[in-house]
């Protein structure tokens, strides 16, 4: 009759009160009772020793409780016990699943009269788990002051009043072996003594006057003995079997039932319960709901978030996304979560809610908090795309030709667009995440790198104006300074103008694609401007650094050519004083104009003061004693350092430093003229060294005789032709033909010429003091005539050159 694998069952608690976890969990997972939710029934029957508890139980629900032999009877035996501690079995074939409980019998000779404790104990623990007590009591016990069924109520009244909040529990009272009595007369007699039980039982101030009804629903049921109508006793069984059937459906045995743990977490409640028991504390059952709620939704939770973490769909994303964008990783997380989220309410459902949604915030913070790194790892890798993507756009869109501002500007929000869109693909639904921090991150990243390619470009922009600006202006102000004269300034004035303009112009119209402010733009192209007038001045002081060579080379080029630019040939008909003023105002000209800068156009009596001081220096030393130096001065009037290249005082130390080192070339120019002059003279006089046609005429008239006379005697002819050969040799060793090369005056007065050279030559040296080392001074007058006509006169001094020109002529 009994399917034993059906109705699987297990001993709770034993008779020294210790609870079997262990096997509770196994009887658990057996008969699947956690998957049940709240849709179970617990069951327990109670009352006398071996009053056929587990025979109506195994008849009742098809378990398998160990009964009493009928042939034994009581013995006066440990053994005769049937029944010790607390026995649990599922009942077969009973929807919904429904567990009983077989409680040891009361008033049992075993523990004695005195030893109540664990009778008090195991009723109440029966009360606080079981939906339905099954109360086994004997017919003629009804009415009876000293029924036995008295304690049972007492106990199971008074453990009643230890629950804070005790659950509502449906009483079935069995009445057993029942007799010809009818139900009907025998029901109101057992409700009247369960009252006068109740009223009788100590109650706590708070429920003195609370009716039996709040706490229990009480329910008669009589049958027949076992013994005697076994077949009858089945019948009324099975009528009864039928009752148990969705039991806790509303209008069923335990419809109004309280108060109930979820099956999920009864193995630790009703461990929990017998703790508390064991302990003898009151037992608060709506804090021992919670207490269960919270441990068992905290175990689920953690196998929850356990399973997420060891998911191999998390554990593969986790990893990828730490390399790679993941497009559909929020919606992918957003199934994982959920997945995870519905699993936990689907177990916790029936739990305490206020405990459920406590634990099941904290399971999603865990998890949450567990994904995130990775959320932020792909907003990541979004931004750094988006930033990717921009600067290809921004890139692709200035080669094309388009306006910096617009392309800028067109870029950002397609890139943005963009940005938002991956975005949505990487929200996670159960997290409340805002990802306007990282783009606005984004967004100042794509400003910023706005702002470095607007830099660069203004850059190179300002660049390029400033190079085209110098190659327009550099070499022409050069040109224009070293080519000096009245309008050269005027003339590079127009020359900065007319590039400046033409340069701002351009570059303006360059800068109308990058919609620049109005102050930004002036300043840009101010700054343009300001950068051509640098160039002009610092054109003009390198020339100014270098004023006294290019006053030395106009000097030199001047002095040396003529109006047409041809070279000099000092014959002797120039004028060199007039040649040297010339050239040395042009120089001081050019002193002039390099003295000071003058771009604004302002005018200066700079060029008046410089040849009146040093031009004309006859001027200035007769107004010297009434006037002070006019370049005695660090500053020119009315002009700011800012603008002065040359002050006064440099411009005389130049001066004079020029005078110095020009002098040369004028004396090398009056040698050049001495040196032309008196080799014309000394050849016409050379060539004039034999006697005149007439005395040739005359000396053959008288010598006619002589020669005559020679013919005649050829002695004479030898004497002749010996004595020629004699004063040849001598005209050849005493180098007679020199001296005659200047004619025969020039010979013979050539001993008072030496004695004047010597005399001019040491004068000369005795003022000088140093003669020039590249020459030595002239032993004799033929070498200084050789010297004069080699331009190799040592004397850089313009009087005694003449002074010995005169001499020689």
């Amino acid at each position: 009759m009994v399917d034993a694998a059906a109705c699987c069952s297990t001993h709770l608690i034993d008779g020294d009160g210790s609870f079997n976890a262990t096997g509770l969990d196994k009887f658990m997972k057996e008969v699947k009772l956690g998957e049940c939710g709240l849709s179970y029934a617990v069951v327990s029957i109670m009352g006398p020793q071996s009053s056929g508890k587990s025979t109506l139980l195994n008849h009742l629900f098809h378990t398998n409780f160990r009964e009493m032999d009928a042939f034994k009877g009581r013995q006066v035996s440990v053994l005769s016990q049937t029944t010790k501690g607390i026995w649990m079995a599922h009942c077969a074939g009973i929807e919904p699943c429904t567990i009983v409980m077989d409680l040891e019998g009361t008033d049992g000779r075993e523990r004695g009269e005195d030893d109540t404790a664990f009778e008090k104990q195991s009723a109440l623990f029966a009360l606080a788990v079981s939906d339905i007590v099954l109360i086994n009591m004997w017919c003629h016990d009804i009415g009876r002051e000293h029924a036995a069924n008295k304690p049972l109520l007492k106990t199971v009244f008074q453990v009643m009043m230890r629950l804070f909040s005790p659950r509502k529990t449906t009483l079935i009272f069995v009445i057993r072996d029942k007799t010809r009595t009818p139900l009907e007369n025998l029901e109101p007699v057992l409700r009247e003594d369960i009252q006068k039980i109740w009223d009788s039982v100590p109650k706590p101030e708070a429920h003195k006057e609370t009716p039996l009804s709040t706490f229990f629903n009480i329910q008669v049921v009589a049958l027949s003995s076992f013994e005697e109508k076994e077949e009858q006793f089945k019948e009324q069984v099975a009528n009864l079997r039928q009752r148990f059937y969705h039991s806790i459906a509303p209008g069923g045995l335990a419809g109004d039932r309280q108060g109930v743990v979820p099956a999920s977490g009864f193995s630790f409640s009703a461990e929990q319960i017998w703790k508390v028991i064991k302990e003898n504390r009151d037992l608060d059952l709506p804090a021992h709901k919670v207490m269960v709620a919270t441990v068992r939704c905290e175990e689920i939770a953690n196998e929850k978030y356990a399973a997420f973490v060891a998911n191999k769909d998390w554990c593969e994303l986790e990893n990828t996304v730490k390399s790679e964008l993941v497009p559909d990783l929020g919606k992918r997380l957003s199934a994982m979560l959920q997945t995870c989220f519905s699993g936990y309410d689907d177990e916790t459902t029936f739990f305490e809610e206020g405990v459920r949604t406590c634990k099941r915030k904290q399971m999603e913070e865990k998890l949450l908090q567990l994904v995130q790194p990775s959320y932020h790892s792909t907003l990541g890798h979004i931004k750094s795309e988006t930033l990717e993507k921009f600067n290809k756009a921004f890139e692709s869109a200035l080669s094309e030709g388009q306006g910096f501002a617009v392309a800028a500007r067109d870029c950002k929000t397609s890139t943005m667009k963009l940005f938002d869109h991956q975005s949505e693909g990487a929200i996670i639904k159960q997290a409340d995440w805002d990802t306007s921090k990282v783009r606005e991150k984004c967004s100042n990243e794509i400003d910023a790198q706005i702002a470095d390619v607007r830099n660069t470009k203004l850059t190179d922009l300002s660049t390029l104006y400033e190079s085209k600006l110098k190659e327009a202006l550099y070499g022409p102000v050069e040109a224009l300074l070293q080519a000096t004269n009245d309008d050269t300034w005027p003339a590079i004035r127009k020359l900065y103008k007319r590039e400046t303009q033409t340069a701002v112009t351009e570059c303006s119209a360059a800068l109308s694609g990058y919609e620049m402010k109005e102050d930004s733009k002036k300043e840009f192209l101010s700054k343009l401007e300001n950068h051509g007038r640098d160039i002009v001045e610092k054109k003009a002081k390198e020339e100014a650094g270098r004023v006294l060579s290019l006053m030395k080379e106009r000097f030199v080029s001047i002095f040396n050519h003529d109006s047409d630019q041809m070279p000099r040939v000092w014959t002797g008909k120039e004028d060199i004083r007039a040649i040297t003023k010339t050239a040395r105002a042009s120089s001081l000209r050019l002193l002039s104009v390099l003295a000071v800068i003058r771009l604004d156009g302002d005018a200066d009596k700079i060029a008046d003061i410089l040849v009146l001081t040093l031009l004309d220096p006859t001027k200035v030393a007769v107004k010297s004693s009434t006037t002070n130096d006019p370049l005695a001065s660090s500053t020119w009037e009315k002009i700011p350092a800012s603008r002065t290249l040359i002050t006064p005082v440099q411009c005389k130390s130049l001066w004079c430093q020029f005078q110095r080192e020009t002098e040369y070339t004028v004396t090398q120019a009056i040698s050049s003229q001495a040196c032309y002059y008196l080799p014309n003279e000394a050849n016409k006089r050379s060539s004039n060294w034999l006697p005149p046609p007439w005395a040739i005429a005359a000396l053959f008239v008288l010598g006619f005789n002589e020669f005559i006379t020679l013919l005649r005697n050829p002695l004479y002819l030898v004497m002749i032709f010996i004595s020629y050969l004699l004063l040849k040799a001598l005209w050849v060793q005493l180098d007679i033909g020199a001296e005659f090369r200047h004619g025969f005056v020039t010979y013979r007065n050539s001993v008072d010429f030496h004695q004047v050279c010597s005399y001019h030559l040491q004068s000369y040296e005795k003022t000088v003091g140093t003669r020039t080392k590249a020459h030595r001074t002239p032993k004799s007058s033929t070498q200084l005539l050789t010297n004069i006509e080699d331009n190799e006169f040592p004397y850089n001094n313009t009087g005694i050159a003449f002074d010995l020109y005169k001499l020689v002529i």
